[in-house]
């Protein structure tokens, strides 16, 4: 066994007991059926989904429903709460419906990219290994279980809190960053699209601003959901407000921003007009872009 095998092997029981630990802490003061607690149920859901969803990919050696699996968790997972919350509260269904938006937009986007692209090459050595793949595929459920974290507390929690600032304030981040997101996303698709900047990167509309301003949209939207979510919560269920911290650390220390910039180094490193791009503007968050003098 090769050592990639191996340590995909020894981490994936690591995997499953961290997801049992946020099961646990957000399953406190929370509805239950038959007395097991909503939220672990989601949880579970979240994982059982990924492990059967890697059989068919794994067989038939394909990623092309990778992304598109994991929105479909993000809306059964947020579903199943729903469903099972006794007499959801107004905070309940604003949380679901938001994650719903978002899940559906970007589950359908990503889908249709890999569609165009044919693979995603973050795979291509991965789906031989069957620990390795299937690592990858548990981990998108641990991703579903922390970025949901907070709204499925919220919306399984028996507390109830009319709307009031912490959810308007938390409506507006979400629409902030969600206009963020969408925008980026569409800028780029459209400058992909024009032959004429083949093997070019992008440098205009939010992207004078960022590197990455959809990263920076992803952040501010669930930074929002957790602002929504707050005031519900209690005891241990405050742990789940590492949703947006999650979010935050995934996207710029591990799977985002690195694999991008490695990328983006690899293939335009060294050009003048990419050294300078890359040095005057910010990796994450938005900053206009200075004047030219």
């Amino acid at each position: 066994m090769k050592d990639a095998d191996r340590q995909a092997l020894i981490a994936t029981p690591i995997v499953l007991l961290i997801g049992a630990g946020l099961a646990l802490a957000g399953s406190q003061g929370g509805a239950t059926v038959a007395g097991v607690p909503v939220y672990a149920l989601c949880v579970g859901l979240a994982f059982a989904i990924q492990a059967l969803a890697f059989i068919p990919a794994y067989r038939k050696q394909t990623e092309k429903y990778y992304d598109l699996t994991g929105s479909l968790t993000y809306l059964s997972v947020t579903g199943l709460a729903l469903w099972l919350a006794p007499a959801p509260a107004a905070r309940a269904y604003l949380l679901a419906g938001l994650v719903a938006v978002w899940a559906l937009r970007l589950g359908t986007f990503l889908f249709s990219r890999i569609q165009a692209a044919g693979e995603d090459r973050r795979f291509r050595d991965i789906k031989p290994s069957f620990w390795r793949f299937l690592l990858t595929w548990l981990l998108q459920g641990l991703w579903v279980s922390f970025s949901l974290a907070a709204a499925l507390a919220a919306i399984t929690s028996a507390t109830r809190v009319p709307l009031e600032v912490f959810a308007w304030v938390g409506l507006g981040l979400w629409l902030l960053g969600f206009g963020i997101e969408v925008t980026a996303d569409q800028q780029k698709r459209v400058f992909n699209a024009n032959p004429a900047n083949k093997g070019q990167f992008i440098r205009t509309g939010l992207w004078a601003w960022s590197r990455h301003p959809n990263y920076f949209g992803e952040i501010v939207l669930w930074l929002g959901v957790a602002v929504i979510a707050f005031p519900v919560l209690q005891g241990w269920q405050y742990l789940t407000l590492i949703s947006p911290v999650f979010i935050f650390v995934l996207l710029t220390r591990i799977s985002g921003v690195p694999m991008l910039e490695a990328r983006a180094d690899e293939k335009w490193g060294g050009q003048p007009e990419y050294e300078a791009y890359k040095a005057s503007t910010p990796s994450l968050i938005l900053r206009p872009p200075a004047r030219q003098k």
